[in-house]
């Protein structure tokens, strides 16, 4: 039910906006200022999208969690379709997603609201992500194999030593 409000009250907002600003500047500039926001808005999703993309690199690289970075880039592409959709509303919106403090809050807000559950199965047995196996542990003992010397095989195949 709040999804079919917003598709219904976004519209609105955005023709009472259209129709506000046009009265005042007129339907010359209201235009131009949609086509420029929709430019500005590009070029800033391509700048920051790239940032994003180095992060998100950097994080798999160093083997650290790319949960934030992933999350900051979502944003930036929804910011990107706010941006390319005509309005003044959805611009406003857009433009603020760009701002890295204000992702940063969202995502924080979002991680606040999300709870990860998940379900294994191991040897039969069905466990809840944090439930522990104490009686599943196996003890061993291991001793460390030296490996064979590499033979050096030629183009032909035959082996040289």
């Amino acid at each position: 039910m709040p999804l079919l409000l917003l598709f219904i009250a976004v519209p609105l907002i955005e023709i009472a906006l259209f129709i506000r600003v046009g009265s005042f500047l007129g339907l010359g500039w209201t235009l131009l200022i949609v086509v420029v926001t929709a430019i500005l808005g590009t070029w800033l999703v391509k700048q920051q999208g790239r940032d994003v993309l180095r992060q998100v690199q950097s994080s798999f690289n160093t083997l650290n969690d790319p949960t934030e970075p992933l999350a900051h880039g979502a944003m930036i592409l929804f910011s990107g379709a706010l941006l390319l959709t005509p309005g003044f509303f959805t611009d406003a919106v857009g433009f603020s997603l760009l701002v890295p403090s204000v992702r940063e809050r969202v995502f924080r807000w979002v991680r606040s609201r999300v709870v990860v559950q998940g379900t294994a199965t191991f040897q039969g047995r069905t466990y809840q992500s944090g439930q522990t196996r104490p009686d599943d542990v196996i003890d061993g003992e291991f001793s460390e194999i030296e490996p064979e010397p590499r033979r050096h095989q030629g183009p032909s195949g035959w082996t040289r030593d």
